[in-house]
Parts: structure tokens; C-alpha cells; sequence
């Protein structure tokens, strides 16, 4: 089967996927209690009882949940969002203003773990037992003991409040030029620490899986083959035991990336203006609308990164054939 046609396969049998996750988080969000117009009642705190019925009425929020379901799916067949009546925009404005923030920082983070955990993982499993390995065992499970926003709240404390080297949160410095070289410094001094927090627990987790997949493969037959013949260690190592060992790296990090909300503690904590933030914020405010939104957005992606992780298999081994 060729790659496009294996595409096409995966893609239409993610279609009922998609409807029923659609269902589901409407479903879920419709059992929750309160809505949009309890919130704004409660920050207003001189709303009547007419002016909630008025307000209902006017969101569409008075509806059967049969016909708010209908509504929700004649706009999506429309390829509409929908709008968002607690910031007064259209969804989509809103998902394509913060979606930069949240791949730079999604990207970054990856990228970042990879190379950490990748390495520390294969230099821990080439000697299990030894220092490295006992010292990437404890240190990999004590991050994952740790919550992610009580390592950012650590890092502000340190980095930026008492040692003043990094910026306390942000996207970038108000008033700081926009555009150029100077933007680009400010927005990368801003992303060092939320990176560095949401990136820290995936590269305890890379390395942790990295080292169990290289002391699996290095047992196996074609490296003792491959070292029984005098190659280096070094090679042997990069050339069929990483290869190997990568496989499921390459399904977490596709997982990783796919999953846009995943940053959302993260975001809060530094006050990065990404979707994760979003999301938060609309489950604060009970913004249905937005919500299923970001949902829908994130679903597809994690469906769309699938697909490419299981195209990406073929590459990093020839033994794995491209089928549906």
C-alpha cells in the first residue's frame, strides 16, 4: 500500500472518531453545572432574575440540549466555531491569535526534552547499574513525583525574582519593540522558564522509556551481530540500537505535540497567552462554546499527529511497512 493511500485509510477511519468525541465533550460540558450567564451574574452582583432569562435567551442558552447540539453541529458542517460571547469574537480569531503561542512553547519544550531525555536515556542503558543509571532512575522519578506549576512557581522564585536573570512571566515585555532581532531575544528570555517546566517532566519521561528500549535492543540478536564484527560501540549504539530505541520516543513526542492543552497549568502559572490559558479561562467563565472548540481543535490534532507518528515508524525502521 503506498503512503498516501495509508493516509487517506487512517484519515477516514478517524471520522467517526471525531463525531464521537464531539458528542462526548458536549455530552460532558452540558452535565456541568452553571453557564456563562451565572458567572457574568455573579461578577455584576445586581443582575435580576429577568435580566439572566433576557441574557439565556439571547446566548441561546434557554434551548433544549437537543437543539443546542443541532446548532452546534449546523456550524461546524459550515466550518464556523462559533462565537464567544464572554470575549465578544468569533472562536476562530480567538483559537488563531493564541495557537502561535502555545506551538512555540509546545515545540520548544519537545525539542528540548528530546535531546535531554534521548541522551540521558541512552547513556543510562548502555551501562545499566551504574551511577548514571541509578542517578537518572531517581532524578526522572522525583520529577515525576513533582507537579509541573510547583516547579514553575520554584523557577520564578529562583530565576526571576531573587537571581533577576529571567523575566517572571509574559509573552514578551510591554512596550519592547515588536518586531526584529530585540523581539525575538525578549520572547525568548519570556520562554525560558515555561519550556523549561513543561519540558522537564517530558524528558524524565523520554528518558525513562529511552533506557528500557536500549536495554531491550542491545540484547537482541542483530547487535550482537553487529559487535561480534568489530564495530565500534559508539556505532553500534547510533546506528541500530537508537534507531530502535526511538520508536516509541517518536510516539510520545507526536502525542506531545498533538496535545495543545497539555501546557494549560504551565500557561497559567507564567501567564503565557496560548490556548492552554484559554481553555482555563473558559472553564472559569463556563464558556461552553469555547471549550468545545478547543476540544474539537485538539482532537484533531492528536488524530492528525497519530497519523504522522505511524508514517514517520517506516522511516526510522525499514522492517515496518506502511499498512492499514
Amino acid at each position: 500500500m503506498t503512503l498516501f493511500a495509508f493516509t487517506v485509510r487512517r484519515t477516514l477511519a478517524a471520522a467517526p472518531m471525531v463525531i464521537v468525541m464531539i458528542v462526548v465533550n458536549f455530552l460532558l460540558l452540558k452535565a456541568v453545572p452553571g453557564d456563562l450567564v451565572d458567572v457574568m451574574a455573579g461578577e455584576s452582583g445586581i443582575a435580576t432574575a429577568e435580566q439572566m432569562a433576557d441574557l439565556r435567551a439571547r446566548f441561546g442558552l434557554d434551548r433544549s440540549a437537543l437543539d443546542q447540539f443541532q446548532a452546534y453541529l449546523s456550524q461546524l458542517l459550515r466550518f464556523d466555531l462559533g462565537f464567544s460571547f464572554r470575549y465578544n469574537r468569533p472562536i476562530a480569531d480567538l483559537v488563531l491569535e493564541r495557537l502561535p503561542a502555545t506551538a512555540l512553547l509546545v515545540t520548544v519544550a519537545v525539542l528540548a526534552a528530546v535531546a535531554v531525555g534521548v541522551a540521558a536515556g541512552v547513556l543510562a542503558g548502555r551501562r545499566p547499574g551504574g551511577r548514571f543509571d541509578r542517578a537518572v532512575s531517581v532524578l526522572s522519578s522525583l520529577i515525576f513525583a513533582v507537579p509541573s506549576f510547583w516547579i514553575g512557581l520554584v523557577g520564578i522564585v529562583l530565576f526571576a525574582v531573587q537571581l533577576r536573570w529571567l523575566p517572571i512571566g509574559g509573552y514578551a515585555t510591554v512596550g519592547a519593540p515588536g518586531a526584529g532581532w530585540p523581539h525575538a531575544v525578549d520572547v525568548a528570555a519570556h520562554l525560558v522558564l515555561p519550556a523549561a517546566t513543561l519540558g522537564l517532566g517530558y524528558a524524565a519521561l523520554y528518558a525513562r522509556v529511552t533506557r528500557a528500549a536500549v536495554i531491550e535492543t542491545s540484547r537482541l540478536d542483530f547487535v550482537r551481530t553487529a559487535r561480534a564484527k568489530g564495530i565500534s560501540e559508539t556505532r553500534v549504539t547510533l546506528r541500530h540500537i537508537l534507531r530502535n530505541a526511538l520508536l516509541p520516543v517518536v510516539t510520545l513526542s507526536g502525542l506531545k505535540l498533538g496535545s495543545m492543552l497539555g501546557g494549560a497549568v504551565v500557561e497559567t502559572v507564567f501567564s503565557w497567552p496560548g490556548l492552554g490559558r484559554l481553555a482555563f479561562e473558559a472553564v472559569a467563565d463556563r464558556d461552553v462554546n469555547l471549550l468545545l472548540s478547543l476540544f474539537l481543535c485538539n482532537s484533531l490534532l492528536v488524530i492528525v499527529m497519530g497519523i504522522l507518528v505511524d508514517v514517520s515508524y517506516a522511516a526510522l525502521d525499514p522492517r515496518i511497512e506502511v499498512t492499514a
